[in-house]
């Protein structure tokens, strides 16, 4: 059975070993932990203001993971959605549960948009996320707290709470 949970200390060395792979080896980004100190202190860095982490586990062991960091003025930006290769597609869900937590948490603590920046390598992504209510959106339109990662050349917006 795969549950959605919030992220805890004793899930770090899964998420680094959902998330580093999948960007390393299965897309070819080139982009290694040291780029990415928030993995390293995940509470420090998404649990402020409404931020939070989530992971999808299947018997214990981390298989998915999505971030929701708060960027000011009741704007949110979804981070690290990564779903292991044998756990994605409809029939298993997990990306869809992941998603709908997060935007669950974000409507609840009222925020009015989320953004999200991926690599246009990631096509699945990138349908899922349309598919979801996401829209393509200019990178000169992304407000000025908006976390820029290097890999980042494709963005989306969703409105939320009207």
């Amino acid at each position: 059975m795969i549950q959605i949970a919030r992220y805890a200390d004793d899930h770090r060395h899964g998420v680094l070993d959902v998330i580093l792979p999948i960007q390393q080896s299965e897309f070819g980004i080139p982009i290694t932990l040291r780029d990415q100190p928030d993995l390293l202190d995940v509470p420090a860095f998404y649990r402020r203001g409404v931020g939070n982490f989530w992971v999808a586990l299947a018997g214990g062991q981390v298989i998915g993971t999505i971030a929701l960091l708060d960027i000011g003025n009741g704007d949110g930006a979804l981070r690290k959605m990564f779903v292991k290769a044998p756990f994605r597609g409809p029939e298993h869900g997990v990306a869809r549960r992941l998603l709908d937590t997060l935007l669950a948490w974000g409507t609840v603590q009222r925020l009015q948009r989320i953004y999200l920046g991926t690599t246009d390598k990631l096509r699945a992504a990138h349908r899922f996320y349309e598919k979801n209510g996401f829209r393509r959106t200019d990178r000169r339109e992304l407000p000025a707290s908006f976390p820029l990662m290097a890999a980042d050349s494709l963005f989306y917006r969703l409105e939320l709470n009207g």
